[in-house]
């Protein structure tokens, strides 16, 4: 007698995944399903769905780095699992951890003595860095205005329109206010005359941006330290700067060794960089360093003993993987200071053939600068009949993601698009991106301009106002869908009641 025996739904081995039930039917998205599924269908239905996202090395919106060697792919994935808070466990991760902080603060110009240990901490990225800068010039602020036995409660930090928005969540979180010097057409950053005279005693440090995530300019630095030291001494405060060089950190030093943004200068206090930008490594790695002990004020760091050993930490999170820490390492080490410098030129060359390619189709202005962060922003030099706007929804037809963007104040009016050049924008890419935006140009030039279908502003011959024929118009318009959605609809049931029927 043969025996059988029926599988259960939920124990069935998926030999072919696609002629499984798992992928005919779907599973409850925000709900845990009753049971389990088999690991090959697990897989599947998540990669299917990943399918539909974009990109990585076309998505030209971000400084994030995309592609890392395969060697430091075997490192990760081999440290995955190791959490980077436990020191005592993992003695050599903080080790390395170690060695990053002081090659970043040595390239940073830190004045450390010879056996001295640079002060600083990797973080999850530029963001967290710069909380944790800000917290200790609020800190140090407080201490000081309390030994003077002043009001401690109006802080302030003076930075640039231009700013990524950690620097206004930061002020918001922790009660700090935002002064913004404005920005000008024409002058996207923050101008240093301007932001020295909205300096006040209460503030408690001056932002300088050393790569601008609107269009990739450093801001002169050195211009803000001159002026703010002369500050200083007319008023008696010691207003410090802090430089947030989250993109352009790992550019400046070797492609502008002679410009003079870092420690070099007296009152630069602190500086973050994100190693997950420009340092190369996969998104989830920052670093903030400081000039020196005095500058991180002590009663921020706390010290935990319950992991083994006594261990300080200064962070906002707690857990976290060690990848990346471990991934920036691999690349300090793998390139050296003539690799860095390489890759950044190579960028730096592509970044001119695209500018000039765009430059070419006499359609464009150029934003960016050449010196800075190797980016292209630009903008149309007529936009009147189409936008740049409708440029980047037509790029992603062919896989680009270029985003479009307005100004920060007082420059809202002025409308750009922004191409990131990263290490793996290849000479070929860019030529292939010019002729992409050739194609979407040409295309936007025979349909008819979005003005042109708008209700025009006057009265029309039938003497109704503007507002009454736009509102005729979106009526009818409306009208219309819901007609062609009644006939959808009946033509859907007839075809359900045709199939329920048992022949």
């Amino acid at each position: 007698m043969v025996l059988s025996k029926t599988a259960s739904e939920s124990d069935v081995s998926v030999h072919s995944t696609f002629a499984s039930r798992y992928v005919r039917t779907s599973l409850p998205r925000f709900k845990m399903a009753e049971n389990s599924i088999p690991k090959e269908a697990a897989y599947q239905i998540i990669n299917d769905e990943l399918m539909l996202d974009g990109n990585p090395r076309l998505n030209l919106a971000s400084f994030v780095t995309t592609w890392m060697e395969p060697e430091c792919d075997k490192l990760m994935m081999a440290s995955i699992n190791k959490n980077y808070v436990d020191m005592d466990e993992y003695p050599v991760t903080t080790e390395l951890q170690n060695r990053c902080v002081n090659i970043i603060a040595h390239l940073f110009n830190a004045p450390l003595e010879e056996s001295e240990s640079a002060v600083g901490v990797g973080t999850v990225g530029s963001s967290e860095a710069i909380m944790l800068a800000g917290l200790a010039f609020k800190r140090k602020w407080q201490n000081k205005r309390r030994a003077e036995g002043k009001p401690i409660d109006n802080p302030n930090i003076v930075t640039g329109a231009n700013v990524q928005v950690c620097w206004e969540k930061f002020a918001r979180y922790f009660e700090v206010e935002l002064k913004e010097v404005k920005l000008r057409e024409g002058y996207y950053v923050m101008d240093p005359e301007k932001a020295v005279e909205m300096v006040d005693e209460n503030t408690i440090c001056v932002a300088a941006i050393l790569g601008s995530t609107l269009n990739g300019e450093f801001e002169d630095v050195k211009r803000l330290n001159d002026l703010l030291v002369e500050k200083n001494k007319e008023t008696g405060w010691d207003t410090p700067i802090h430089v947030d060089a989250a993109s352009g950190g790992f550019i400046a030093p070797f492609l502008y060794p002679e410009l003079e943004w870092d420690f070099r200068l007296p009152l630069v206090k602190s500086i973050n960089v994100s190693g997950h930008k420009y340092g190369l490594v996969y998104a989830g790695i920052g670093w903030v360093i400081w000039r020196n002990k005095e500058d991180l004020p002590e009663e921020l760091i706390f010290h935990i003993n319950y992991l083994g050993a006594d261990q300080p930490t200064f962070t906002l999170n707690f857990s976290k993987g060690s990848s990346q820490v471990i991934a920036q390492y691999y690349q300090l080490i793998r390139l050296g200071f003539e690799g860095y410098r390489n890759v950044m030129e190579n960028c730096h060359e592509n970044m001119i053939v695209l500018k000039e390619g765009l430059e070419k189709t006499k359609r464009f202005n150029i934003v960016s600068k050449d010196e800075g962060v190797p980016l292209v922003a630009f903008s149309l030099k007529d936009n009147h009949r189409h936008d740049e706007f409708e440029i980047s929804d037509l790029l992603r037809r062919f896989g680009w993601i270029v985003p479009a963007y307005t100004m920060p104040p007082d420059a809202q009016h002025v409308t750009v698009l922004r191409v990131v050049i990263r290490e793996d924008f290849s000479r070929t890419l860019a030529e292939r991106l010019v002729n992409d935006i050739q194609k979407v140009l040409h295309e936007l030039d025979t349909l008819p301009s979005k003005l042109s279908s708008n209700v025009k502003a006057s009265d029309g011959e039938d003497g109704k106002p503007a507002e009454t024929r736009a509102l005729e118009s979106k009526k009818s318009d409306l009208e219309k869908t819901r007609e062609i959605t009644t006939i959808w609809r009946k033509f859907v049931t007839a075809r359900k009641q045709k199939m329920n029927v048992v022949c």
